[in-house]
């Protein structure tokens, strides 16, 4: 039961963080552009500050779960762990880009939306791979 748990877990915090940049890149951050600046400002700074419980959130979920999983499952070969490696330095661009994005005046936080969709979606692909080896 609790294997289950923290594969809810992980899941639930991937798509909570992920999720919730593509939406903000791909949707949110277009529609806003049509604001006065004033207004784009003052949106941009209020979703950061509603977003960042649920990033933090999602990275201790990330981590924990992330952890037990790897625990609780020794033995892979040298091939998975090099592939969980260059998952792992993605998350960690993912992690702290997420922070940064939901600081409250950050005025790359359009840009650095895009490295972490681009980042997030690839991390999907390699977890994605790694369960087919695994």
């Amino acid at each position: 039961m609790l294997n289950v748990l923290m594969r809810w877990i992980h899941i639930s915090s991937m798509a909570t963080l992920i999720g919730g940049m593509v939406y903000a890149r791909l949707a949110m951050m277009p529609a806003i552009r049509a604001m006065s600046p004033e207004a784009n400002r003052a949106l941009n700074r209020d979703v950061a500050a509603a977003y960042r419980p649920m990033v933090v959130t999602a990275i201790a979920g990330l981590v924990l779960s992330g952890l037990y999983n790897l625990r609780v499952n020794p033995g892979h070969s040298p091939r998975y762990h090099m592939v969980l490696g260059v998952k792992l330095l993605l998350a960690l661009h993912v992690f702290a880009a997420a922070i940064l994005i939901t600081k409250p005046e950050n005025p790359r936080r359009e840009r650095m939306m895009t490295g972490v969709v681009i980042s997030g979606l690839m991390i999907l692909a390699i977890s994605a791979y790694l369960r087919r080896i695994f």
